[in-house]
C-alpha cells in the first residue's frame, strides 16, 4: 500500500509554461507529466463564445505523485501562486506506483 496522492491540476494554456517552471523548482515534486486536455462544463458564463459553441475549454492536464503529507503544502503553495488562476484540481490516492 502506498502513501501517495496523485495530484491533478486542470490548467488554462497560458499558464503551462509558468507551471512547468514552479513545478520544476519545487521540492517536493520529482517528476509529472502534462498533456492537452478539454474541459467541458454547464457553467457558460466560464467560457468564451468560441468556447461555448464547440462545448469545450482547451486545458492542459498535470498530474503528479506526492507523498500525502505533503499534499496541503502544495496546494497552499499553488494558492498563493496562482490565485485566481482558473486552476482546477482534485486528488486521489495512489494505490501502488513503482516502474516496471
Amino acid at each position: 500500500m502506498s502513501d501517495l496522492v496523485l495530484l491533478t491540476l486542470m490548467v488554462p494554456p497560458q499558464l503551462e509554461d509558468a507551471l512547468v517552471d514552479w513545478m520544476l523548482s519545487a521540492s517536493d515534486i520529482q517528476g509529472f507529466s502534462s498533456q492537452a486536455a478539454s474541459g467541458h462544463s454547464s457553467r457558460a458564463e466560464e467560457m468564451s463564445l468560441n468556447e461555448q459553441v464547440a462545448g469545450r475549454t482547451r486545458r492542459v492536464r498535470f498530474e503528479v505523485q506526492l507523498p500525502g503529507e505533503v499534499l496541503a503544502e502544495t496546494l497552499m503553495a499553488l494558492q498563493t501562486d496562482f490565485r485566481n488562476s482558473g486552476i482546477h484540481y482534485w486528488a486521489m490516492p495512489v494505490l501502488d506506483a513503482g516502474a516496471l
